[in-house]
This record gives C-alpha cells, structure tokens and sequence, in this order.
C-alpha cells in the first residue's frame, strides 16, 4: 500500500467533498424548496470529490496512466445484472421486513404523494396511483442508468482507486476499512438529517455500518469485474430505489429505523446476502487463474 498516494487521494476527496455537503449550513433563511434544490446541487456535484482525487493521484502524484483506473474495463457482462437487480430486491425486501416488523404501516391510500401533491399547482388532477406508478417504473429501469453520471465520481474512487490500494493488506481488511472510510465521508449529510432523520450523531455510525455491508457487495462486484462501471451501476440502482417503500407507507413512522435501504432493517437482507457469498465460497474473490488463491492486488 503506497501511503503517500492514499494520503493525496483521501486529502483531495475530503478537500473538496465536505465543504460542499456543509455548504447548506449557510443557506440560514433560504426558501425550504430553493433551499432543497441547491443541497441537492451542491450534493450531486461533491459525489465527484473521490473521482476527482483519485484522477488527480493517479496521473499527478503516481506518475501512471488514467486508463489505470480501468474506466476502458467492463468484465464479465452477467455480474452486470446482479448490479441492477440486487438493490431492487433488497429494497423490497426491506419494504417487506418494515411491515412485518410493525415498524411502518401499509398505505395504499398513498397519502404521502396525495399530501404532496395537494400543494402543487394542478396536482390534484393527477392520480396518486399514476405518480406512483410512474415512480416506480423510472426507479426499477432508467434511473439506475442516469445516475451513473454522478455515482461514478463516487465508485472511481471507493472501488476504482481505495479498495485496489488496500487489497495489499488483505481482502476483508480493505473491503471493511473502504467502507468504514465510504460512511464517514458522508459525516456531514448525515449530521444534517440526511438518511437517519432525528438522529444525527447516531447516524454518522449507522452510515458506516451501512456502508461496510454495502461496500462489501459492490467491492464484490469490482473484483469479479475489475471495473469501476458496474460499482457505478449497482451505486445507481441504489440511489433510485432505496427510498421506494416509503411510498407505500403512512406518513409518521422513523425513517431512520426501517422503510429505506439504509436502515437497519435492510441490513437484515444485506447481511443474508454477504453470508450466501461467503457460504458459497464466493467471498473473498479468487483469483481466476489461480482459484486456490484471493485476489491479492488490482491496482497498477
């Protein structure tokens, strides 16, 4: 592990990421709906901090080639489907273990959108059921797809850059301590109310423990492909739906408890899958010349 050039890089993403994820604390008396747009803005832009720091290591303090990043790399084309569906089915999942834990209550009276859109000019000529639709439909097919364009500022440099350059250290070490780094980089939405509302030191751990589980899944996807792409994808997937089933919930329950993908309740299901790939022998990735051995090192 080359230590000055883990250090550029975590410098550079933290440099430029944190400043934007505060920004909105100078917002004061900002319009709430102006206010939420530029968040969202600035936000989207700072997902491009560890992309950024891990270009500008790599061609500027490592002296290597951009394709080093094996952005010209898409492996194996069946893990791809893994990397879209997956996130679908673990929302639903924990949709699912939200009601069964009485932690929502199911709405199909889709009150949340009716509510919302009673306060729109014109909105209460569109049918709830029709948004909601519409919804899920974008979510489940394009959105994964369109967010790539701000997910890959993110996965170029989890999985792309930091996840190869801790593979030196052992797979599980690098696949946790990517993680633990991942959740703590979101500190400062989180302290915001961002993900685990109501909670927002609480919430910063709840990240990190959200991001190990995560990070776990998409570095096996990175390793099985060696493409910072599919990170992007199956990162994509999880921005479009990890919200969905609080559409079918009633208005009140704790968000940071159960309803989206980031709450513990989803843990549940992510756990499940890790242990099918461990108990499956495909965590940790071999080495497909050498199925005896672990996948010791991708980066240059």
């Amino acid at each position: 592990m080359e230590r000055k050039s883990m250090t550029w890089f975590l410098g550079i993403t933290f440099l430029i990421s944190w400043p934007l994820f505060m920004a909105p604390l100078l917002f004061g008396e900002m319009e709430p709906v102006n206010k939420q747009l530029m968040t969202q803005v600035l936000w989207a832009i700072a997902m491009w901090g560890p992309g950024v720091a891990a270009i500008f290591t790599t061609v500027f303090i490592m002296k290597q080639p951009l394709k080093n990043l094996r952005l010209n790399t898409l492996g194996a084309k069946r893990f791809y489907l893994w990397a879209w569906l997956l996130p679908i089915g673990l929302s639903i999942l924990g949709g699912l273990l939200t009601l069964l834990f009485g932690i929502a209550k199911l709405d199909l009276n889709f009150t949340l959108i009716r509510d919302s859109m009673a306060s729109a000019a014109g909105g209460n000529s569109i049918p709830a059921e029709m948004i909601i639709a519409a919804q899920v439909l974008l979510a489940f097919t394009l959105a994964p797809f369109i967010n790539i364009l701000f997910t890959l500022g993110e996965e170029l440099g989890w999985r792309g850059f930091l996840l190869p350059h801790l593979i030196p250290i052992g797979q599980w070490k690098a696949i946790i301590i990517s993680g633990i780094i991942w959740g703590v980089w979101h500190a400062p939405a989180i302290a915001q109310g961002h993900n685990y509302p109501g909670y927002p030191i609480l919430g910063i751990f709840m990240m990190i423990v959200f991001c190990i589980l995560l990070g776990t899944i998409f570095a096996w996807l990175y390793l099985n492909t060696k493409s910072p792409w599919i990170a992007a994808l199956a990162h994509g997937s999880v921005n479009a739906v990890a919200g969905l089933p609080v559409l079918f919930f009633e208005p009140g329950f704790d968000m940071a408890i159960g309803g989206t993908l980031a709450a513990p309740i989803a843990w549940i299901g992510m756990g499940l899958f890790i242990l099918w790939l461990i108990r499956t022998r495909r965590l940790p990735v071999l080495d497909p010349v050498n199925n005896n051995k672990q996948v010791v090192s991708q980066a240059a």
